[in-house]
């Protein structure tokens, strides 16, 4: 068994995870990573052409970035379900901050569990994603 995962309580925060700007290498690598290559995503001309003012990150970027901060904080067997909906753009040069706090215990399938609550904020607070993450005890 785990033994921080047994210390989780409801009321905890799950660490913060704080991300560098978001710049053009990223867009391209996360592109090149997970195979999408939505031009929105890496090509101005593209981007522009769809009204936007630049490129901006794919959604299932700031969910990687909070499934990272999950794996961080407790190992990946011990998540047994991830979900969130996606509320705003994350834009070039915003910076990307993921967090958590255990709302709930509960029992699943006859296994201790916690509900988490999380997010990926922009610096300014706007918030891009929230959802959540079923996280066992044991």
């Amino acid at each position: 068994m785990n033994v921080q995962a047994k210390m989780i309580r409801v009321g905890d925060d799950m660490p913060v995870l704080e991300l560098p700007p978001i710049i053009r290498t990223t867009l391209a690598l996360f592109a090149g990573a997970s195979g999408d290559h939505n031009p929105i995503h890496i090509d101005l001309d593209f981007a522009r052409g769809a009204g936007m003012k630049d490129v901006f990150a794919h959604g299932m970027l700031s969910m990687a970035y909070l499934g990272r901060a999950l794996t961080e904080w407790v190992p990946q067997r011990q998540i047994l379900s991830y979900g969130v909906h996606f509320a705003a753009i994350t834009h070039l040069g915003d910076q990307v901050r993921c967090d958590g706090k255990v709302v709930e215990q509960i029992e699943h399938a006859g296994r201790p569990c916690v509900r988490v609550e999380i997010r990926a904020t922009k610096a300014t607070g706007e918030i891009t994603l929230a959802g959540e993450a079923l996280v066992a005890l044991d």
